[in-house]
């Protein structure tokens, strides 16, 4: 600790804030920089990207190599310390008190990047747990290990949390899904239940779109734009789908196949599996043991 603290005497590391940038994979990024300017992607961060966070290079400042990466909505700032043996999650800012990562991010924005946009600084909602974790548990039931998977998969919130929570496999063009979706709206905005989201894709253009809505900053609002066609999620080839591929992965795993797929826990604690669109959702929304 008392070498990071004199590695960095005159700059001071805050906990991250409400910038974020919609970012292209780390993979896409290198084709556009030389190998020269585009510093190996330290392992920690490798992990991030393979488990679908678009990471961007965002440049080295004050000796330090600036990344950002974006998970479930989720930003965070990293900053690689010149021994290259740890680094740092913030904001970086010099000793003037001017927030370099701020310049950063418009600095890629000059460049042509375009995307800057707010991210709430509040995030109660956790990532998903690694699989290493996953061997901690023991199920006694093949139910209770596929909600394991489920709620371990890479999804985005539409509701409030502390509300029942649902989760709704869907893709981005699947018409079933869009109705499903509408039937719950209201329940999602009067605060009765939580719908946690798991983009997937069946083709290449619904999992770029996926992929899009998994690293909004405000993932609700870019999906029931999408769902109001006022502004749909582009399908941006430069995006990395590794998280949708993981969300695939659960499916396929479960020999699970149609969209939309929704998964909860009822109030008798029993796990629930829905394929397709629901028959009856005021009958769903009471199985949740949401409040009328």
């Amino acid at each position: 600790m008392r070498k990071t603290t004199h590695s960095l005497s005159r700059l001071v590391l805050l906990t991250f804030g409400a910038l974020a940038l919609m970012v292209p994979s780390y993979s896409a990024l290198a084709q556009d920089m030389t190998q020269e300017s585009v510093p190996e992607l330290p392992e920690p961060l490798q992990n991030l990207a393979n488990e679908g966070a678009q990471i961007r290079f965002l440049g080295r400042d004050q000796g330090l190599d600036g990344w950002i990466a974006i998970k479930n909505g989720r930003e965070q700032y990293f900053y690689v310390l010149p021994n290259r043996q740890a680094f740092v999650s913030g904001i970086l800012f010099d000793a003037k008190g001017n927030a370099v990562t701020h310049d950063q991010v418009r600095r890629l924005q000059a460049q042509g990047d375009g995307t800057l946009s707010a991210l709430a600084a509040d995030d109660p909602y956790e990532t998903a747990r690694t699989e290493d974790k996953k061997q901690q548990y023991e199920f006694k039931t093949p139910s209770e290990q596929l909600f394991w998977d489920v709620e371990n998969s890479n999804w985005v919130p539409l509701g409030f949390a502390g509300t029942p929570v649902l989760y709704a496999f869907v893709d981005p063009q699947c018409p079933h899904c869009h109705r499903t979706l509408t039937s719950l709206r209201s329940y999602i905005e009067d605060g009765k239940v939580q719908v946690r989201l798991i983009p997937v894709g069946l083709r290449q253009e619904t999992k770029s779109q996926a992929a899009f809505l998994l690293a909004a900053p405000d993932p609700a609002t870019t999906w029931w734009r999408h769902l109001d066609q006022t502004s749909l999620l582009p399908a941006k080839e430069e995006i990395s789908t590794q998280g949708v591929e993981r969300n695939l992965l659960v499916m396929t795993t479960w020999k699970l196949t149609a969209t939309p797929l929704i998964v909860y826990r009822g109030k008798d604690q029993k796990v629930k599996i829905i394929q397709g669109t629901p028959k009856d959702i005021e009958a769903l929304i009471n199985d949740l043991g949401a409040r009328s």
